[in-house]
């Protein structure tokens, strides 16, 4: 059945959470360790693009900010650039939760169409997030872009 499947990530990063709402919503640094900007003003009901970084902006993903409340809850919508009204976008919820001098980051990704756009989410996500982990860390990401590995 459509739009019945999700993924969950937990990660905790030794952060606060300003620097992880920023890590997330700046298009430079979501450059820096997603290889995509996204862009957006981040206001409910606006529109945001995860665009490429190798000059053309092009957007790989579009969607709406369905919540925003900085620094500790995004939502968003995902979907392909250009599909219809038909294709039922999914869901990106980043939950951003203090603790001390951690951060626990929850990424729920929902409403996927099916087993195999899970598992490729998965994959996609545990690249992503193990990335922001290390430059929000370190202050680099890691040597190599991790979404690239066979």
């Amino acid at each position: 059945m459509a739009g019945t499947f999700e993924f969950v990530y937990v990660t905790y990063i030794r952060s606060d959470p300003e620097k992880i709402w920023t890590a997330l919503t700046d298009p430079g640094q979501t450059a820096a360790f997603w290889g995509h900007s996204n862009v957006s003003d981040w206001q409910v009901g606006s529109g945001w693009e995860h665009q490429r970084t190798d000059g053309s902006r092009t957007p790989d993903v579009v969607g709406t900010v369905v919540e925003s409340a900085p620094p500790t809850r995004l939502v968003t919508t995902w979907a392909e650039p250009g599909v219809g009204p038909e294709v039922k976008p999914s869901r990106v919820t980043f939950g951003i939760e203090p603790y001390g001098e951690i951060v626990r980051l929850t990424v729920t990704h929902q409403d996927l169409a099916d087993e195999a756009e899970r598992d490729a989410t998965a994959g996609g996500w545990a690249a992503v997030l193990s990335n922001l982990k290390t430059f929000i860390e370190t202050g680099r990401p890691l040597p190599q872009e991790p979404w690239t590995m066979p």
